[in-house]
């Protein structure tokens, strides 16, 4: 079979910003032996980082992926024994291979992100929008608060903390929360009052379930609690989702180590499942918080062979990018840019748009690369000329 390679044709990955150094190229699998796969690969493939997908015989894009080094995630496809691993059925379902040069593991990162989301292949489940939806966690839905998950982000709740990936484990923390802030979780189609509103006619209510009499409900429903009250617990809610306290995953530890203590072994093991859920939401607010507050910057990432990229970022998520600067010239045209990206904010048409999917990623990336945070540059001092260059 015809080992050569040739020029994609098919698979247009897409004009973007973030990623202005594209160049793809393609290989075929249909008829090749596994040596003559890691012979074409090794020949062709070069060693650095960048994505690749799998076309199928009707030439869709089934499968893309990163990788550090090209050559060699791509020669682990063809290992002996392989067949019936997840590898494996991919490449019996490709026909050809694309892959795509990048100047950095962080540029692969974004651009299988893009890719993933564009093209939503099939072998892919993490980060495609229809299988592994991101999930909001939110406060809201007036006039009686509670705590909830959202596909989408809520413009009209108090707080909305994300995306998430993991909507189960979301979905529990939040049910936990609920109870130990004593907020409801009932349809926001019941009745709701409080002790201290004027009623015309006293009428005894009925709670609608257990948890007003097991106290993890304020009960609302049959005016159990004065508005103040609900406030407050409101405000602890909010308090945590925002991520300046996070007190009561403490709480939840102390009460599964006494009841380890009391020896009640169910009731710490759902108590310690009821942690687990909540300190890992705790830990994505908190992440998320920081982003929010301290991650706008610009991020110079050096690339192979000189290509470098300025990643803008602007509260956590990545607004645009430029590249980096090497002579005078450059250097005040790209001020000049940083001037138009800071002066952008909250204007429609504007080159620099918020990337609300990048913000995870961000989010992920320096959070596992913390040495990276020392190396970024502030807008500021790139728009005066008051910065020098890493």
């Amino acid at each position: 079979m015809d080992a050569a390679w040739e020029e994609s044709k098919f698979v247009d990955f897409g004009n973007d910003l973030l990623l202005p150094f594209k160049r793809v190229a393609t290989a075929k699998i249909h008829g090749q032996s596994a040596d003559d796969l890691r012979k074409s690969v090794r020949s062709a493939v070069p060693r650095c980082p960048g994505v690749y997908g799998m076309l199928d015989v009707l030439g869709r894009l089934i499968y893309v992926g990163k990788s550090k080094c090209l050559r060699s995630r791509l020669l682990s496809y063809f290992l002996p024994h392989n067949e019936d691993d997840k590898a494996g059925r991919i490449v019996q379902s490709a026909v050809s291979i694309v892959w795509e040069s990048q100047p950095s593991e962080f540029a692969a990162l974004l651009r299988e992100q893009f890719l993933i989301r564009h093209w939503q292949p099939r072998f892919n489940v993490q980060g495609l929008p229809k299988r592994q939806r991101p999930i909001f966690v939110c406060l809201g839905r007036a006039p009686v608060e509670q705590l909830f998950t959202s596909r989408q982000p809520e413009p009209k709740a108090l707080v909305c903390v994300g995306p998430f990936q993991g909507a189960s484990r979301a979905a529990q923390a939040v049910d936990v929360l609920n109870r130990f802030f004593k907020l409801r979780d009932c349809s926001s189609k019941l009745r709701f009052g409080f002790s201290d509103q004027l009623q015309l006619f006293d009428i005894e209510r009925r709670p609608g379930c257990i948890r007003y009499e097991i106290q993890t409900c304020l009960g609302p429903c049959i005016e159990g609690c004065s508005r103040t009250a609900y406030e407050s617990q409101i405000r602890e809610a909010r308090r945590f989702l925002e991520g300046s306290d996070a007190r009561c995953v403490d709480i939840l530890e102390e009460q599964m180590l006494a009841a380890v203590k009391r020896q009640h072994f169910e009731q710490a093991a759902r108590l310690r499942e009821d942690w687990r859920a909540v300190a890992w939401l705790s830990r994505r607010v908190a992440d998320l918080a920081v982003a929010r507050h301290e991650f706008t910057f610009v991020y110079p990432v050096d690339g192979v062979e000189g290509k470098n990229i300025w990643y803008l970022i602007r509260r956590g998520a990545i607004e645009g990018s430029i590249t980096a600067p090497r002579t005078p010239l450059q250097r005040q045209r790209a001020q000049r840019m940083i001037v138009g990206w800071l002066a952008a904010e909250n204007t429609v048409g504007s080159r620099f748009s918020e990337r609300p999917e990048t913000l995870a990623l961000v989010t992920s990336w320096f959070r596992n690369h913390r040495a990276e945070l020392k190396r970024t540059l502030q807008p500021d001092s790139i728009a005066t000329d008051a910065f020098v260059e890493v």
